[in-house]
C-alpha cells in the first residue's frame, strides 16, 4: 500500500489543527511552516478537507482553519478519504465490483481483505489519539508483530 504525499500532508495538516486551541483559527502559513508542507499544495488540501466537512475556515485578519468536529471524532481514514478518495481501489474500481477468471478468481477476496485490514487500523485511529500520543492498543500491537518494521 502506498500513502500519497497528499494524504500524508492532509493528515499532518489536520493534526496541526487538532493540537491548536479548540475553535481558534490557524493560519495556513502556520500549518505549512510547522509541517513543512508547500503552501500551494496545502491550500488545495484544506479545500478538500473543508468540502468533506473536516475543517472549517474563515477569511480575514482573524481568519484561518479549524477542525469542524472534535479531534476524537475524526479518524485518519476520514482525512485520507477526503484527500485521496476510497481507501482501497483496484484500477479505480471498488474491489467488490471486480470479477476475475481462471487462476485469478480468488484475487477479489484478497483485495477486499486488504481493504478491511486498512479500515481496521485507519478507522480506529483518531486525530486525538495521534495528537495525544495514545494509539489504540490494537494498533500498537500490530507494530510489535514479528516483521512489522521490516521492509520487504
Amino acid at each position: 500500500m502506498r500513502i500519497s504525499a497528499k494524504a500524508d500532508y492532509a493528515v499532518r495538516a489536520a493534526l496541526e489543527l487538532a493540537v491548536a486551541s479548540e475553535g481558534r483559527p490557524v493560519k495556513g502559513e502556520h500549518v505549512a511552516g510547522a509541517q513543512a508542507i508547500p503552501i500551494k499544495f496545502l491550500e488545495n488540501i484544506l479545500v478538500d478537507l473543508r468540502q468533506a466537512g473536516i475543517v472549517q475556515s474563515r477569511r480575514g485578519p482573524e481568519g484561518g482553519y479549524w477542525l469542524a468536529r472534535p479531534a476524537d471524532e475524526v479518524t485518519v481514514a476520514d482525512v485520507i478519504r477526503a484527500s485521496d478518495g476510497p481507501l482501497a481501489s483496484v484500477r479505480g474500481e471498488k474491489p467488490e465490483d471486480l470479477t476475475y477468471d481462471g487462476a485469478s478468481t480468488e484475487l477479489r477476496q484478497v483485495w477486499i481483505a486488504l481493504r478491511s485490514s486498512m479500515r481496521d487500523v485507519l478507522e480506529r485511529v483518531t486525530l486525538a489519539d495521534l495528537a495525544q500520543g495514545t494509539l489504540p492498543l490494537e494498533v500498537t500491537q500490530r507494530t510489535a508483530e514479528p516483521g512489522a518494521w521490516a521492509r520487504r
